[in-house]
């Protein structure tokens, strides 16, 4: 897995969404005052992605106050990603990397080892890219319980 660094230019992309049509990384920046939260997780409607992704819809407003739009990447299917919006009630868009190609360019796609069995997965990470492309920060293997606040923290907003 090559991490990618602050400073340097965030890999592109656009990808099919929950709930129809395509989420497009350069539409988001250009859409964000500040910029944009991408933040993949491993799999969705389990423990620790739904409490990051409940933190975001409950942070949802700070960020976007702030001037920033979130996006949730996994490489589960569409119809997984839809049952898990509604589940939860989010109200930013999921999209689905079904090939990782996406997670592969961002470096958090790689192997975990877990009751002797080692297999590819997406690790949970986030990032915040500025609105010229430029990453600002690269958060590797993140904890879901917490990150939301120590994210806002980082980019300002609890001052």
């Amino acid at each position: 897995m090559s991490r990618l660094e602050p400073g340097t230019t965030a890999p592109d992309f656009t990808l099919p969404a929950a709930g129809g049509g395509q989420v497009s990384l350069a539409e988001l920046r250009r859409s964000s005052e500040r910029g944009v939260v991408v933040y993949f997780y491993p799999r969705a409607a389990t423990p620790g992605c739904t409490t990051e992704a409940c933190d975001f819809r409950d942070n949802l407003a700070a960020l976007r106050g702030g001037g920033y739009s979130v996006v949730g990447l996994s490489a589960d299917p569409l119809e997984d990603l839809e049952s898990f919006a509604a589940a939860e009630q989010l109200t930013f868009p999921l999209a689905s990397d079904r090939d990782h190609a996406v997670a592969e360019a961002y470096g958090t796609w790689g192997p975990v080892t877990r009751n002797g069995v080692t297999r590819e997965v997406v690790h949970r990470s986030t990032f915040v890219v500025e609105p010229d492309g430029t990453l600002r920060l690269a958060q590797y293997d993140v904890d879901p319980h917490g990150h939301v606040a120590a994210l806002r923290a980082d980019l300002g907003l609890d001052r």
